[in-house]
């Protein structure tokens, strides 16, 4: 943790001639950006994967028409069929599992009272007038249009928008591929569950701003943000 918390103090230092006192909010956005670009060819490899998927779905379709009365042979046909395409029907999941450690990692950092053994400088750290280790509660404490107030309803916008963009996109995906989840869903348990949640995942985002330290809600705002921007490039 004292690697990171020495990391985030460094990204501030350079930015503080720029963003002045938010100089660390700042930091924790770049340091949101360096991780989505190191996580963005595994992006473009699950986007590949996905346009894969969908161009098996002829195959995928004769599949079920010859062994759809028997679930078992159906589910290890469609397999073999991945696997010898060489198409992972889980492939667009790791870029996400991957961003994990780096929320845990900012949710740490900004909930902790010491590093290292000694006090978190961090949390002396604001975005405006609201602390980068403080939640939604904290702020009401001022008032709904309080100076942290404010930052706060400054993000539920920003976030609300951005879900409401990515919801329209996953819709439209949906519906451009409807045949997906219905073909892919043998092999994988509960796959179609989470297709069908995922027009609704952004919105998510909302509650997790709301709870989490101001740090990690940066990071899931920026985060989600790119992803939503990410998916429109690479899915068009």
């Amino acid at each position: 943790m004292s690697v990171f918390a020495t990391l985030v103090e460094r990204l501030a230092d350079l930015l503080q001639p720029l963003f002045g006192a938010s100089a660390a909010a700042a930091a924790i956005v770049l340091f949101t950006a360096l991780v989505r670009l190191l996580v963005h060819p595994l992006s473009r490899a699950a986007a590949r994967g996905q346009k894969a998927r969908i161009a098996l779905q002829p195959k995928i379709a004769e599949l079920r028409r010859r062994h759809g009365k028997n679930p078992e042979k159906l589910q290890r046909a469609v397999l073999e069929l991945h696997a010898e395409e060489k198409v992972s029907p889980l492939a667009g999941l790791l870029p996400g599992l991957l961003q994990v450690p780096a929320f845990f990692v900012l949710y740490h950092l900004f909930s902790s009272d010491t590093i290292g053994g000694r006090a978190n400088e961090l949390l002396g750290h604001e975005l405006f007038a609201a602390p980068l280790g403080g939640r939604w509660t904290d702020a009401l404490q001022g008032g709904l249009l309080g100076g942290a107030g404010l930052v706060y309803a400054g993000l539920f916008a920003v976030v609300a928008c951005v879900a409401a963009f990515g919801y329209r996109l996953s819709k439209r995906t949906m519906t451009a591929n409807p045949v997906v989840p219905a073909a892919e869903g043998p092999q994988v348990p509960g796959l179609g569950a989470v297709t069908r949640a995922m027009p609704f995942l952004s919105f998510f985002t909302l509650v997790t701003v709301a709870v989490v330290p101001l740090a990690a809600a940066l990071y899931v705002v920026t985060s989600t943000t790119w992803s939503v921007v990410e998916r429109a490039v690479l899915y068009r």
